[in-house]
């Protein structure tokens, strides 16, 4: 089932007919709201709400915290965005569809929890659809995408072994090599080239997908998407009354710095989403409400900070 970019092939192409766009919109809205209302809970703090439309077409529904008790900063993104031609980050991967009408749906979200000790955690699931050019024979493309990875920055194994355990589960009915494809895909993706590592302890990543058709496709970001509580929250609720202080709160700033890196630098969300005229506030929720740097520093040998490194490189937790 995993199938990558360059392996994109004709027969990985889906007629739009066989595509139910509207019960990916429904899904993906109650995703966003079943996220918000676990949050929420787990929290106390209300999450705003800020609807907006794009100029060119579609628009979304923001769910965001600053400056909460467990979140410090937290957004629950939905977006179903129209466009007349796609931008240089989607036609480099798939040059077949450039020039063409299109629509983007998804939900995003990133959460920067307050207390060191709880993981980032990014998730996403999407579709994509690039419409067939006006009298011609081409044929309307179609493809999911979506993952999730965690960050940590007081690191525990068995935090790790739970979130990769319940993202291999999660995609077992679909496939019996999704989770070793899509989690050595998130290794790879989600890596700073010009620091040597990867941002955190991975997860799982996975693009262009439509082989099997809309039916099955859809089938797995349902499975990913409804996967991440179980995958998240256990951790939260294990770390989150861990005491700390300003040495801890100045190492998250400072690891935070490399969230901000890979942002801006190489995700591919990040840069479809600019290049494409959306919704700058929308785009930058993803980054943490404060981040450091510091000139060549580095942790104290046998330190808990110094503990992160044998944390971020490709290993197999589940």
């Amino acid at each position: 089932m995993p199938n990558s970019t360059s392996d994109s092939t004709s027969s990985e192409q889906s007629v739009l007919s066989t595509v139910d766009l509207p019960a990916v919109r429904a899904y993906l809205l109650g995703l966003q709201q079943n996220i918000v209302m676990a949050l929420e809970r787990a929290g106390g703090d209300t999450f705003l709400r800020d609807e907006w439309t794009r100029a060119e077409g579609g628009g979304g529904i923001s769910r965001l915290i600053e400056g909460g008790s467990l979140f410090e900063r937290a957004g629950v993104l939905f977006s179903h965005v129209k466009g007349m031609t796609l931008p240089p980050s989607a036609t480099l991967h798939r040059p077949e569809v450039a020039g063409r009408p299109w629509e983007a749906m998804g939900v995003s979200m990133v959460l920067h929890p307050r207390n060191p000790y709880i993981p980032t955690t990014h998730m996403n699931v999407r579709m994509f659809v690039a419409k067939a050019a006006p009298e011609t024979e081409q044929q309307d493309i179609f493809w999911f995408g979506g993952g999730m990875d965690l960050t940590p920055y007081y690191p525990f194994e068995e935090d790790a072994q739970h979130f990769h355990r319940v993202n291999r589960d999660a995609l077992a009915p679909h496939s019996d090599t999704a989770y070793d494809a899509y989690k050595k895909w998130c290794d790879e993706y989600f890596f700073l080239k010009h620091r040597n590592e990867m941002r955190g302890i991975g997860g799982i990543f996975f693009d262009d997908l439509s082989t099997g058709g809309f039916d099955a496709s859809f089938a797995v970001i349902r499975s990913v998407g409804n996967a991440f509580l179980s995958a998240y929250m256990p951790i939260v609720e294990k770390r989150r009354d861990i005491a700390y202080g300003e040495r801890e709160r100045d190492f998250l700033a400072y690891r935070r710095g490399r969230y901000v890196e890979f942002n801006l630098v190489f995700d591919r969300g990040t840069l479809f989403g600019l290049q494409s005229g959306g919704r700058t506030e929308s785009i930058l929720l993803s980054m943490p409400p404060m981040a450091a740097w510091r000139y060549n520093w580095q942790p104290d040998p046998g330190s808990p900070e110094a503990r992160l490194a044998e944390f971020l490189k490709p290993r197999q937790w589940a």
